[in-house]
């Protein structure tokens, strides 16, 4: 068999190739790396598309979750990874977050728990390597008026400005506020500025006749860390 031979899929059995699979069978028979393959297009002069897939699966230790986490810069450094195919991965994954993020958003109309709050922003934010500072503007009845990002920050840190968070506030007609905000470290135990922060917070707000009813620190892993439940609120 020749190498041309070899690293073409249209020498493969149709079953085998991964759109016709899909086309054939659906998505539920089709594997991680297949679906990669099919983002992928094509492979090089020198691998396959389903090589290159396992290969670029393998740079994640095989996890979708680790994969859905590589910026563009990271993937381009993999081998046959060019621009395009790093962009489009990283969109069908940016996609995925969105989905799940409006989903949950749907079904949250209304935040009874700071698990509740935890689920919807772990996949909201939970995975970025930066800090993000998100607040929840709620009503009487903690039904979900909006959801508003205060500020970005760096891997340590990000400055909130808390006028303008209840300003924000003021201009909704909220009754409530639920803040959070993630840590890229994977390290859910607040800091000093963080307690000091949610203090300050919530000292305005009462002010305002705006209640902080919890703030919740969230990462890519399943625990977080709420302060209402903890007592600090």
């Amino acid at each position: 068999m020749s190498e041309n031979k070899y690293l073409t899929i249209k020498s493969w059995l149709p079953d085998d190739r991964p759109r016709e699979k899909m086309l054939l069978k659906g998505s539920s028979h089709v594997t991680d790396t297949e679906l990669l393959a099919i983002l992928l297009g094509s492979g090089t002069r020198h691998e396959t598309v389903m090589d290159l897939s396992r290969k670029l699966l393998a740079s994640a230790n095989n996890d979708l979750s680790v994969l859905s986490r590589f910026s563009i810069a990271e993937l381009v450094k993999i081998k046959g990874i060019g621009k395009a195919k790093a962009l489009t991965i990283a969109a069908a994954f940016e996609l995925g977050r969105r989905r799940n993020a409006t989903e949950t958003m749907q079904s949250k109309e209304k935040f009874l728990s700071s698990s509740d709050v935890a689920g919807f922003f772990r996949m909201h934010i939970g995975h970025l390597p930066h800090e993000e500072f998100w607040v929840l503007l709620l009503n009487r009845s903690n039904h979900l008026i909006e959801k508003i990002k205060i500020s970005q920050g760096g891997i340590s840190g990000t400055t909130v400005d808390i006028r303008i968070m209840l300003k924000q506030a003021l201009e909704k007609l909220a009754s409530a506020l639920i803040i959070c905000h993630n840590h890229p470290s994977g390290n859910i135990k607040p800091s000093e500025e963080d307690i000091s922060l949610t203090k300050k917070i919530k000292e305005a707000g009462k002010i305002m006749d705006i209640r902080l009813l919890d703030h919740v620190i969230v990462s890519d892993c399943a625990s977080y860390f709420s302060f209402a439940d903890e007592g600090l609120i």
